[in-house]
């Protein structure tokens, strides 16, 4: 695999020759100081340029970063609607296990695009001087945030009440129906409550990381055995027990979050949960 000072000279020497590139950027968790490397990371780069359609008429330009296992080109499929309007990019995974995400972007859309940054931006290359302060790549917008009041409240009312469509899919015997609620509503709102509940005993000054991958660094081994549990849905058995080791974690985490920071409980915890088990006991009987 070529290491990553390679990969960088690659990139940049490719954008110093090429006078429609002006301004290189670099994104993403290479950029993130708090993430320890390694060969999955990708290289999210993004290259702002005077000429965005010469580039898209032909991909051959790209051989020089390598051989290719596979590109993906979003702005240029129909099952996928493109998001990114003007801009363009090329997803490739080389041969030797190294990956580049390059997004084109116009030149005339720099101030655009520090608008839509989550912060993990590092200038690499600025021909003309076109960023016009200091760029210090930060993951603070991925910190954990103190909930108010309300976002309590919420997170609490979707839980519960999400969780009554899990119980319609079972009871219909719809198991791809539950499973969905579960991965999609209820089990995230259960890893937000639990990351509150991290942020007020360690603090809201660090991130938990996507997919809140960090999460079990926080947890007590208990807990995290009981979270990973729930992830067994090959079965109706083991979706009512995903569903009710939820219901328990949830309302520990919840409970605990709501005494910190003085808020009210919702009193739908103890309906659901009722609910929720008289339908589970009745179906037993038949």
């Amino acid at each position: 695999m070529r290491s990553e000072q390679q990969m960088m000279d690659l990139i940049l020497d490719f954008a110093r020759e090429d006078e429609r590139v002006r301004l290189v950027t670099l994104e993403g968790s290479r950029t993130n100081k708090n993430i320890s490397k390694d060969s999955f990371q990708d290289y999210d780069i993004s290259y702002f340029v005077t000429d965005l359609d010469s580039f898209k008429a032909s991909d051959g330009w790209l051989d020089i970063f390598g051989e290719r296992l596979i590109m993906q080109k979003p702005e240029d499929m129909e099952l996928f609607p493109p998001e990114l309007g003007n801009w363009f990019s090329y997803l490739m995974l080389f041969t030797d296990g190294n990956r580049i995400d390059l997004t084109l972007i116009p030149v005339a859309e720099v101030d655009e695009y520090f608008k839509k940054s989550d912060g993990l931006v590092e200038v690499l290359l600025d021909k003309d001087g076109l960023v016009k302060e200091e760029v210090f790549p930060t993951d603070r917008k991925y910190w954990i945030k103190k909930p108010t009041a309300r976002e309590f409240d919420d997170c609490c009312n979707e839980y519960w009440w999400v969780s009554t469509y899990i119980v319609k899919g079972l009871v219909r015997r719809e198991i791809l129906y539950a499973i969905d609620h579960l991965n999609i509503h209820v089990r995230p709102n259960l890893l937000r409550m639990m990351s509150w509940k991290i942020g007020r005993e360690k603090g809201f000054d660090f991130s938990l990381g996507k997919n809140y991958k960090s999460i079990n660094q926080y947890l007590p081994k208990e807990d995290w055995e009981m979270l990973l549990s729930t992830y067994d849905d090959s079965s109706y058995a083991s979706m009512w027990r995903a569903l009710f080791t939820c219901h328990q974690l949830f309302r520990k985490y919840s409970k605990s979050v709501a005494e910190a920071f003085g808020f009210p409980y919702p009193d739908y915890d103890e309906a659901i949960s009722n609910y929720t088990l008289k339908i589970y006991e009745s179906l037993k009987e038949m």
